[in-house]
């Protein structure tokens, strides 16, 4: 299969294995950032993550035949809402509209993981994997956001406890795709 990245972007997709993650993730919010960057920039970047990741799992939930596995992914839907709740409080009290909406990337990512679901069976062991790769894209927003330095002191804090917590899910995903 022939196909081109885009720039500074590795959403070129060769066969039926996941893309591989960008050395340089840029905010895709960085003009605005720099011309009025109070620290909710790189927040709302960050939530277009949490949402994308709370519609991976909820995507989970819906093609995983595992009881236990849709209860978990269940537990981490409601656990990115909890984030992402947290994180529009903070917003709206800077007078900021709260973010709902999801990054272009997860998008892309969702409709190949679906068309990648018509080409092969869904499997736990495919899904995990989509899970994994999500949670490394949502791993690494959070960690640009604490490299941003006009994050305010004040929601520090709760963006350092959820980069943690996420980094315990990604641990647990990966056990469980080397187990399947």
């Amino acid at each position: 299969m022939h196909c081109q990245p885009f720039p500074r972007a590795a959403v070129c997709y060769t066969g039926l294995t996941r893309p591989p993650l960008s050395d340089s993730f840029p905010l895709l919010l960085n003009a605005m950032a720099t011309e009025n960057n109070d620290g909710t920039a790189s927040l709302q970047e960050l939530l277009l993550f949490v949402n994308d990741r709370i519609e991976g799992y909820k995507k989970a939930v819906e093609e995983s035949k595992d009881h236990e596995m849709q209860g978990y992914y269940k537990q981490l839907v409601s656990q990115s809402q909890q984030f992402a709740n947290e994180l529009n409080a903070y917003l709206r009290k800077q007078g900021e509209d709260p973010e709902t909406g999801t990054t272009l990337k997860g998008k892309l990512y969702r409709g190949w993981t679906d068309a990648k679901a018509l080409l092969t069976a869904t499997d736990e062991k495919a899904i995990l994997s989509s899970n994994v790769y999500g949670e490394e894209w949502a791993l690494k927003a959070y960690q640009d956001a604490l490299d941003d330095h006009h994050l305010p002191a004040s929601i520090r804090p709760a963006v350092e406890r959820q980069f943690h917590i996420s980094e315990k899910t990604y641990k647990k995903l990966k056990k469980l795709e080397h187990s399947t």
